[in-house]
């Protein structure tokens, strides 16, 4: 099968000497104009969409970018490379791509011959090395507990590492598996690299700083002592639309002036779906609408969306426009916003 090649620069509208301010600053300007809850029934939209996160999943990541820049448009030609070491395992990512949830398919199969598989919504995959003398995550002691080395059996330390949702993966919840690479110690005292998948269930409305614990799951205990756990801290990944202010989040609503002013009833994207909702007459640019229990938390203490009204004017009218605008200024003495 003939895999064509892809320009990640090219899909974001990026030279290849773009920081990584310009690359984020593009993709959630296209994410934004293509994402689906605002071109419903528009599969060109979302493939777009779906190439710009998998541009930006690459580029995002300096070992990926590296990695993809140095094989370039011959990278067929390079098949049987060595990617650079610890490349595999460069990151602590549980996530999705881009901040968005998506399955396996979302990704060409340039990516996927380059990169591997499982980087989808539903997998993810880390690093942790043990304690010891090989560095790793937090925990005292190492392989023996706190305190040292002691002859008898010994609880192993506690293994803290970053789990990486979405906004969306983080309101539904549910179960997510993971696969972590860990550094251990074989038979023989030299360390070894190997991987192992567990399955995590994530509370629905999981807020950004909270922790999951997996029992058992941490560095190794010694001379038949019990593991210590795995504490994943939850971080939630950027998304193109919204934004959060702690369990709130909030949403950046385009309007026209007229719809400002004699009130509408506009379709208006949610971590859920998107909902119909009706806009006052006489709303002003900043106003917040509240949609309740459409923000992160826990039963009974969910947060809600926010949504920011923001007027936008044309950018250019024509003179028939010009004329209705000029009317309306005209009529409009009794209206005047400047009171100071």
């Amino acid at each position: 099968m003939s895999v064509e090649y892809k320009d990640y620069y090219k899909l974001l509208g990026v030279s290849k000497t773009a920081s990584q301010d310009e690359i984020s600053k593009a993709f959630k300007k296209l994410a934004r104009k293509h994402h689906p809850d605002l071109n419903p029934n528009d599969p060109e939209a979302e493939k777009k969409f779906k190439e710009f996160n998998e541009a930006y999943e690459v580029l995002k990541d300096p070992e990926k970018r590296k990695l993809y820049d140095s094989l370039g448009p011959n990278w067929q030609h390079g098949q049987n490379f060595q990617r650079p070491p610890g490349f595999e395992n460069a990151h602590y990512n549980f996530g999705g791509a881009g901040g968005q949830q998506f399955d396996a398919g979302a990704f060409s199969d340039f990516f996927e011959t380059i990169f591997g598989g499982g980087m989808g919504g539903g997998g993810g995959r880390a690093r942790f090395t043990q304690g010891g003398p090989f560095g790793g995550f937090s925990g005292a002691g190492g392989f023996g507990g706190a305190g040292g080395y002691s002859r008898g059996p010994a609880r192993g330390s506690d293994v803290n590492a970053t789990l990486e949702l979405s906004l969306e993966e983080a309101y539904r919840g549910g179960a997510k598996t993971i696969s972590l690479q860990e550094q251990t110690i074989g038979p023989d005292g030299s360390p070894r690299l190997g991987t192992k998948t567990l399955n995590v269930n994530i509370p629905a409305g999981v807020r950004e700083g909270g922790k999951i614990r997996l029992s058992g799951q941490g560095n190794p205990g010694r001379a038949g002592g019990k593991p210590g756990d795995l504490y994943l801290k939850v971080k939630i990944l950027p998304h193109a639309l919204f934004k959060l202010e702690e369990g709130n989040v909030i949403l950046d609503l385009p309007l026209t002036p007229w719809e400002a002013a004699l009130g509408a009833k506009v379709r208006v994207p949610t971590l859920d779906g998107a909902v119909e909702m009706q806009i006052p007459a006489g709303s002003s640019s900043g106003r917040k609408l509240r949609l309740a229990g459409k923000g992160l938390g826990g039963r009974g203490q969910r947060g809600d969306q926010l949504v920011r009204l923001m007027v936008q004017v044309p950018p250019k009218v024509a003179d028939e426009q010009r004329e209705l605008w000029e009317k309306l200024a005209a009529a409009s003495t009794d209206f005047n916003p400047r009171t100071f």
